[in-house]
C-alpha cells in the first residue's frame, strides 16, 4: 500500500541510494521573514515525521528538510489505511496524524 511504499522510499534513502544534487544555484536563493534559503522547495515534516532519513534528504538539493514533531512517547496515529489516492482529483490524502 502507499504508506508500505513511503517507508520502503525512507530505508532506501537511508541506504544513500537517493539522488544527490549539485550545489544550489545562487539565483534559486530565497529570504522568507528574515531566514534564507538555498532553494525555494523544501520537504515538509510529513514525510520524514520521525527524522529517520533528514540527512539524506539534506543531499537532495531541497531548500530545507523539516522533521516531525517531539512527542514524548511515540503516538500510533490513526487507523490505516492513513494514505490514499483520490484518482479523480489527482490528489493524495494523508490521514497518519
Amino acid at each position: 500500500d502507499a504508506e508500505d511504499a513511503h517507508s520502503y522510499a525512507l530505508q532506501l534513502l537511508n541506504l544513500g541510494l537517493g539522488p544527490v544534487a549539485p550545489k544550489a544555484d545562487t539565483a534559486l536563493e530565497t529570504t522568507v521573514f528574515g531566514l534564507t534559503f538555498a532553494a525555494p522547495v523544501g520537504v515538509a515534516a510529513g514525510f520524514d515525521k520521525r527524522g529517520l532519513a533528514h540527512a539524506p534528504l539534506g543531499t537532495m538539493g531541497f531548500g530545507f528538510v523539516e522533521v516531525g514533531g517531539v512527542t514524548p512517547a511515540p503516538q500510533p496515529g490513526n487507523e490505516r489505511p492513513r494514505v490514499f489516492r483520490l484518482k479523480e482529483d489527482r490528489a493524495v490524502v494523508n490521514f497518519v496524524g
